[in-house]
Parts: structure tokens; sequence; C-alpha cells
């Protein structure tokens, strides 16, 4: 990478003058590449002027609520505003409305008041052609190394495998016949785990049938989410003996949702960015009671309450559908909301030694707990990457970058120093491949050095960690729209092994697997909706107020005080709420 100039003088070549030359960047890696499709919450941050509202009009004497709803939807229409959804049985008009129009409408005799529609959000985001909705019987043969330890902690197997043999056992409940509905960001229609489960699904992001966490663009190109819906579904209703791809070592069944057999109703309210509004939830949860769902399960919320939010939830206890919600993950001394809504059991998260997780939102609403620290679960198929790096037959334990590509490569390995130029990786490093190993440090970001070794035409990185004790460590690539190659991270004591291996072939592969380990008070709240959905499959009989009872009641204390703040009335568990349901509630007669 160095030009040499030669100096002709009288009497021949006499002198030669070294010209260093910044080296060439490798083509196809020049610039950064095409921008991903813009989810929903982007497109409509265009600034014409209106604003999101939920309009609450004053019920009439005459007319049917349909009749009236849609006169008074007639009436913003004339005032100019643009009218997303009616809602007859809560007095209630979604639309866009200019600054004239709101303050239009605050005059007029019939509406009660404007309130916002205000934004909700995920509570712990993460990141072919999908299959048709088969319908099929659930298994009911796996393996007991299905069950997660959040499955043991709540006692899930405990209910429908008593002997722990792996075989649901006959008769014993395990959702079979209830309908849980996940208000969420959708699922990942391509995963075994989900595939009997699923009986319906409508997108309100998309406005379609199709609840499927993606995002498409005008040019048809597929951009698939996070997972968080997939993984809240999985944790419910994952089913036995349904494994997808898995990691090496770890039960090739995959696991088992909390409720194996249950029916799930997937209502899409966020986008691929974990972003959805107060009257997409709305919407969800009338069409969720509609569908004639029993729970409702929400690992999403907004910091402020809603009366017309508030109001949907009540219409949904008078329909007999319990509904759980996640409380935050923000660590205050306060509840999100649905959670923080009366109707409504508020979800807080504990560790996997029933300890109360820190980022876990708290106040006197808590009702209860749920392991929601380190849960595996299901997630977009292919998208969690695991990364196996190999010197002559020397493997080392390696922990992929978020937003590394899916591959596997094998070739020279340069040392890259710290990656903080182009001509870093030396005079070795060429356009046809090679492995780059980068150590970590020098104020550099991790995305500066695996592009600058990308660039020099690295077709795979590897990046020794310089914190001792922290193992392989946790890091990204912070920019997903970059054409980024098979990139891994290893701890610092193999760095220093890895480095004996320079000059020598070395194999980097980072492959996509269908589970997820995942963190946040939306990992806890569907193991409490997974327990609501087998009480209800024991007890059918029993109304919200009753189910939500024997969940409290028989909760596992985790404090001296009835209900504390952070645990609520304690740890859920699904065999002791159906005892406390057959001891203390008669069923009901014929």
């Amino acid at each position: 990478m160095k030009r040499w100039v030669w100096l002709g003088l009288v009497g021949g070549l006499v002198a030669c003058k070294e010209d260093p030359v910044e080296p060439q960047v490798c083509p196809g890696t020049e610039v950064v590449g095409q921008s991903l499709p813009r989810a929903r919450a982007q497109k409509l941050a265009v600034d014409d002027g209106l604003e999101p509202v939920l309009i609450i009009y004053k019920p009439r004497v005459s007319g049917s609520a349909l009749s009236n709803a849609d006169a008074f939807a007639a009436s913003v229409k004339r005032l100019g505003g643009r009218v997303k959804s009616t809602f007859p049985s809560l007095n209630v008009v979604a639309a866009r409305v200019s600054p004239e129009v709101r303050e239009a409408l605050s005059r007029d005799p019939d509406v009660e008041r404007v309130e916002p529609d205000r934004v909700v959000r995920a509570f712990g985001m993460p990141r072919l052609s999908p299959l048709a909705l088969q319908g099929a019987a659930p298994n009911r043969t796996g393996s007991a190394g299905e069950y997660t330890d959040g499955l043991k902690m709540v006692q899930a197997p405990a209910v429908w495998d008593a002997n722990n043999d792996g075989v649901l056992d006959d008769g014993a409940p395990s959702g079979t016949g209830i309908k849980v509905c996940v208000i969420d960001s959708g699922w990942d229609p391509r995963h075994p785990e989900l595939a009997a489960a699923v009986v319906g699904q409508k997108d309100f992001i998309d406005g379609d049938e199709e609840a499927y966490d993606q995002n498409k663009s005008e040019d048809g190109t597929v951009t698939w989410g996070g997972g968080h819906g997939t993984h809240t579904a999985g944790t419910i209703g994952a089913q036995l003996g349904a494994g997808g791809r898995v990691l090496p070592g770890y039960e090739p069944n995959g696991v088992a949702g909390v409720a194996p057999t249950v029916s799930l109703l997937i209502a899409r309210v966020l986008d691929v960015e974990g972003n959805g509004s107060t009257s997409d939830v709305i919407n969800a949860m009338t069409w969720c009671v509609a569908q004639g769902a029993n729970i409702a399960s929400l690992s999403l919320g907004s910091a402020q309450p809603s009366e017309s939010e508030e109001k949907a939830f009540i219409a949904a206890v008078q329909q007999n559908v319990l509904s759980i919600a996640a409380t935050g993950n923000s660590g205050a001394p306060k509840v999100s909301y649905p959670a923080g809504y009366a109707s409504v059991i508020a979800v807080g998260a504990i560790d996997s030694n029933s300890q109360w997780a820190s980022f876990s939102q708290y106040g006197p609403e808590v009702s209860l707990v749920a392991p929601g620290v380190n849960v595996l679960s299901t997630t977009i198929v292919g998208a969690s990457p695991f990364g196996a790096v190999d010197a002559a037959g020397t493997p080392f334990t390696s922990n992929p970058l978020e937003y590394s590509a899916i591959g596997k490569y094998s070739g020279k390995l340069i040392h890259c120093g710290l990656g903080d130029s182009l001509a870093a990786c030396g005079e070795e490093a060429t356009c046809s491949g090679f492995v780059a190993y980068v150590d970590r440090g020098g104020g550099i970001f991790f995305e500066e050095k695996a592009r600058h070794a990308i660039q020099a035409g690295a077709k795979a990185v590897i990046i020794g960690n310089n914190e001792a004790g922290e193992g392989a460590g946790n890091f990204t690539l912070t920019t997903p729209n970059f054409p980024w190659v098979p990139t891994t991270s290893i701890s610092l004591e193999d760095a220093a092994s890895l480095k004996g291996f320079v000059g020598q072939d070395v194999t980097v592969d980072v492959s996509g697997v269908d589970y997820l380990v995942q963190t946040g008070t939306s990992m806890a709240t569907p193991h409490v909706a997974g327990v609501a959905a087998l009480v209800r499959s024991a007890r059918p009989d029993l109304d919200v107020a009753k189910v939500r009872e024997a969940l409290e009641k028989s909760a596992r204390k985790l404090s001296s005080v009835p209900r504390d703040p952070q645990y609520g009335f304690g740890l859920v568990q699904a065999k002791a709420a159906i005892d406390y349901a057959n001891a203390n509630f008669q069923p009901a007669q014929p």
C-alpha cells in the first residue's frame, strides 16, 4: 500500500523515495448502505400541523351509540379534522386536528374534553412468505428441558406435568379453550413454537389482517422487527416439542410456554421501533373482546393516563376479559399505564433469585411480580445471533455484536491494532479478504473499528475485550444499515491466546437462532397472563374478579407487608392459584 517514486538523474537512477499513500477503500464498502424503511411512527411525523387527539363527546339521549358516533365524527370532519377511528361504546373519536380545530372543539357544548392520542411504547425492546394460520392441534409431548427457570418459578409445569416427564398430564389444565390476546408488536408466523397457538390476528399499524412484526417499504422490501411480540407470545403459549433453531448445547425442543395449549390472538399496535398510539390500543382491546378473548396481555404503556383508554379497559372487565400489563422499565416509583388503572393487573419484574429488579417501576398499584430478568423465549426466526471462533481446532467463546451480519468465513488472521484507521491492518490487508483482529479501547467506537477493517478488505472481524472478568462483553455496531460482516467479540484472556494465531487461518461463524434472552417488565407480564390462562382453563366458570383474587391471594409473599409497592402481593403461582380457586369458589351450577 505504498507508492515508490523513482528519481531520474544524470548518469542513471541513483535514488528512490518512499511516498506513503493512504490505502484505498475496497469496492462495495465505500458508503453506508441504503437506509432501512422508516417505521410508521416516523412516517406520521410529517409536519402537517395536525395533532393526534382523542375527542370525548357527551352521549345523546336519542339515537344508537353507533349513529351518535357517526354523527359526531361527521361534525369533526366538517371542522377540518381527519378522523382515524370511532369508539361508539366509549363516546370517543380519534382524529388528527389543527390547533384551530382543537380550539373549536373545546367550545363545542357536545364535547366533554379533548386529550392527546399519546404515544405508547414497548417495555423491553431488544431487535419468506408468512405461513397461513394452520389451526393445528398443539403437541402434548416434548421434553422437560423446555421448562425454563421462569416457568418453574411460577409453578406452570407443576400444573400440567406433575411428574416432570415432558408429557402433558391427561386432564390437567394447560390452557385449552382459553384465548389470550397479545397486544404488542405482532409476531413471526414462521416460528414453529407458535404455529398451532395463533387462532386470530389483526394489524392496527398497517390496517390489515396480517399482524406480522415487520415493516414493508414501498419497493416491497421487508424488514423484520425486534421480536418483542414474538417473545411475549412464546412465554405465554410456546408448545411442547416444537423447537426451532437453538444454540449449541441448548434444549433442541426450544422452550414451552406457561400455558402450552392456549389459543393466542395477536393484535399488532407497535411498529418495528416499538412505538404505538393510545387509539390503536383502544382499537385492539375492542377487537380482542369481540374475538372472545378471556385475557389481554400488554407489555407496553405510557407515562400518563388516558381517560378514554381507561374506559376501554373497564368495558373489557364488564365483558369478563382480564387485562394484565407491565409496570414499565425506568425504575421510577410510578407505574405506567394501562398498568396503573384499577381494572388492570399491574406486573413488576424480579430476577431468578426472586429479588426485585431495579428497573421495574413500582407503586401502590403493583399487583404481582414475575420473572423478568434474562428470560429465554421465542424471537424472529434466525434473528438471535451466536458466534463461534475457531483457530486450528481451538474454539474460543465469543459474542456477536448487535447488528452483526449472519455468516461464516475462514481466512488469514491479521492484527489490526486498535482499528483506528484504514491503514491499521497493514500491508497484508487485501480486498480479497481476511479475518481482522482488533483490540478494544483507544476511545474508538466499535463500529469505527469494524468499518475500518471492512473497508480494508476484512470479511470477518474479531474484537478482543480489554476488561478482565467481563468475558466476551456485550457490544453493538450501533448503525444497523452499514454492510457489516460477521463481527464478534472475545474475552481479554482469549484475546491473548488468539493473537498467537496471527498469520494462520481462523474461522468466524455468526449464525442465527430462533430464541432470545431478554429482560424487562415486558417479559414478566406474559408469565402472569399465562398463569391466568391456566386458572381460567381449570375453572372456566370464574369471572374476572375471582380469577384476580385467586392470583393475588395465592401469590408467594416476597415482602413482610401485605401489598408491597415493589412486589405487590408477591410472585404469581399457578398451582397455588388453582388450588385457591377450587378451595374458595364453588363451581357454577349447570
